[in-house]
């Protein structure tokens, strides 16, 4: 990475850096839930709609999506069954590379202190002796990766709208995520936020994922109905620190814009600040889980947006300046 490739990178994280304070909640602000059933037949109305939702705030929701509630639903199971797993065990499959198994490692710019959860990160190419074994996970890996390719595939949907928009062919985006070579880095991550610890109850210092925007091109990420927390704030709104909470509905997949793909846009699509708060006092006080998937360029794609506002960088270089500087163990 050459000097203005990471001084434009590290530009970003200044501006995470800045967003730690507690800040106070609106409800004022719309994250709007897109139907995109019947995809191939109304993509050009479903483009629409997603731009101007992406434009607007960079968070989204989307509905019809095609991935069954069962599905979800059981991807949830498996999560909940991995991180039940004792410490001293899920420590053989550490994190590295972005896949593996991480317990408060992941330390934000806006924070500089520990999100309070653990994740397991599934990254097809890296995932050599990261898979729990048959005997302890039956079907485990394979369930896992058909679940990371539904949500691959409603990735893809998503992304050609936005290439439609910004004049690259539809296939542009998923040629740049494709997950049949070596270089490809999406990721799957299963989260898990920990109860809070009735001593820190009424501790405001602390957050189950300080504030952040993904540094990737889009995040679909599932909630679990009663576990909340997140909340959202447009980056041109960043001064005024209002957030809007975004409550879990079944069925519903939460999106929004990531860094590599506000650069790809040549910042036409911004990327949206959000963050995990602790539960209130008054509110549900144990786990969280949630699923996210990142779809993130493939390592040798070159990220340069249609009026090459910024010097192009490949993916490669992009991810790994990006989580050295938010995770405690290295890239």
């Amino acid at each position: 990475m050459n000097a203005s490739q990471s001084t434009n990178a590290l530009g970003e994280l200044d501006k995470e850096a800045r967003m730690g304070g507690q800040g106070a909640e609106t409800s004022a602000r719309e994250v709007r839930v897109i139907d995109i059933s019947n995809f191939e037949a109304r993509k050009p109305e479903i483009a629409e709609q997603l731009w101007s939702a992406a434009v607007d705030i960079g968070f989204f929701q989307v509905s019809g999506h095609g991935i069954a509630q069962a599905d979800i639903d059981a991807a949830f199971e498996r999560a909940q069954q991995f991180f039940a797993l004792p410490a001293e065990v899920k420590a053989q499959w550490p994190l590295a590379r972005n896949a593996g198994w991480e317990h408060k490692a992941q330390i934000r710019p806006s924070t500089k202190t520990p999100d309070q959860k653990e994740s397991y990160q599934v990254t097809r190419p890296r995932m050599e002796g990261l898979w729990p074994g048959e005997e302890a996970f039956p079907g485990f890996q394979q369930a896992t990766l058909e679940f990371e390719q539904q949500c691959w595939k409603v990735g893809m949907q998503l992304l050609s709208c936005f290439a439609y928009k910004l004049g690259f062919d539809e296939d542009f985006f998923t040629r740049a995520h494709n997950p049949e070579v070596s270089s490809y880095q999406s990721t799957l991550r299963m989260l898990h936020y920990f109860a809070v610890d009735p001593a820190l109850k009424e501790e405001t210092g602390l957050w189950r994922a300080g504030a952040h925007t993904d540094f990737d091109c889009l995040t679909l990420l599932f909630q679990r109905a009663r576990q909340g927390g997140l909340q959202v704030l447009p980056g041109k709104e960043a001064e005024a620190q209002q957030w809007t909470p975004v409550e879990p509905v079944d069925g519903v997949i939460t999106c929004n814009i990531g860094d590599m793909l506000m650069r790809w846009s040549d910042d036409q699509l911004p990327s949206n600040f959000h963050r995990v708060r602790n539960p209130q006092p008054h509110e549900y006080q144990g786990s969280r889980y949630s699923l996210a998937f990142f779809c993130q360029a493939n390592e040798d794609a070159v990220i340069e947006g249609p009026g090459k506002k910024y010097p192009p960088i490949t993916g490669a270089d992009y991810l790994r300046q990006r989580i050295s500087a938010n995770f405690s163990t290295r890239y």
